[in-house]
């Protein structure tokens, strides 16, 4: 998951046979004239939606890094916060990655860039067209996840059909698995 207050991303990826596939994506976006309050109901419920619809068994979410401005970092912060409300009210663990340690893994370096992540992820999930930025960020933390949860037994749930993921996240990347 992708988390921020006027766009948050989401991920949805499965994970069975040793194949990794695209389930959906997209990204949540309150109004921007919209209080802060009325914007991180909006995000918390249209979780909950994505979370009933996709019934994944995690949810990742991208581990909040430092900002520069304080303001952003404390709007950031509650957009995160009612991003993880929302997925343990549906029942889901919760793992988080860093930014740095999913462009690592789905690019190769630590520092891509948006572009880098977005090519990626439409090559790994085999995309007609590159996803949004926002949630071409959260199909990349659920990648990593699934990928790590593979390798390293990590909270790797499986269901019928294979392990599902949900990347899911409040300004940066959200995820489920």
């Amino acid at each position: 998951m992708d988390p921020g207050s006027s766009a948050t991303g989401y991920g949805v990826v499965e994970f069975a046979g040793g194949r990794l596939s695209h389930v959906a994506h997209g990204i949540l976006r309150p109004g921007r004239g919209e209080a802060l309050a009325g914007r991180l109901a909006k995000i918390h419920a249209g979780l909950l939606g994505v979370a009933a619809e996709h019934a994944p068994e995690l949810a990742v979410v991208e581990r909040i890094f430092v900002a520069s401005n304080p303001r952003s970092a404390l709007v950031l912060g509650q957009a995160r916060g009612a991003a993880l409300a929302a997925l343990a009210s549906a029942g889901l663990e919760v793992a988080e990655l860093s930014a740095r340690e999913v462009k690592k893994a789905v690019t190769g370096t630590g520092a891509a860039g948006k572009a880098q992540v977005q090519a990626m992820v439409m090559r790994l999930l085999n995309l007609p067209e590159p996803p949004p930025t926002d949630a071409a960020d959260a199909l990349a933390v659920a990648i990593c996840h699934a990928h790590a949860g593979r390798l390293a037994g990590i909270g790797v749930g499986r269901g019928r059909r294979g392990l599902r993921s949900a990347d899911l996240s409040p300004g940066f990347s959200r995820g489920r698995r």
